[in-house]
């Protein structure tokens, strides 16, 4: 699942520059990058309830920290493919 805020124009230009430096196989492993299965237990767990509306507020904190945690990744995922994309064929 991928989350996306109104912000990620803007983290998308503060990540340029880690972007650049990805290797080819840094960026494989990036694009490959998966939540474990308790981790995303979690957040599947966390999502449900955000959308009927029974999070605490700790609850919604740790969700809405997720969310940016996933965005972040979701942006360097999009950069690690571009490497790969422009990277000659062995």
């Amino acid at each position: 699942m991928t989350f996306m805020s109104p912000n990620t124009d803007l983290l998308d230009r503060l990540l340029d520059p880690v972007g650049r430096a990805l290797s080819f196989e840094a960026a494989r492993r990036l694009v490959a990058l998966r939540a474990d299965a308790d981790a995303q237990a979690r957040i599947d767990d966390l999502a449900d309830r955000a959308n009927d509306g029974q999070l605490t507020p700790d609850e919604r904190a740790e969700y809405e920290s997720l969310i940016a945690t996933a965005n972040v990744i979701a942006v360097l995922q999009a950069k690690a493919r571009t490497v790969l994309s422009e990277t000659p064929a062995a």
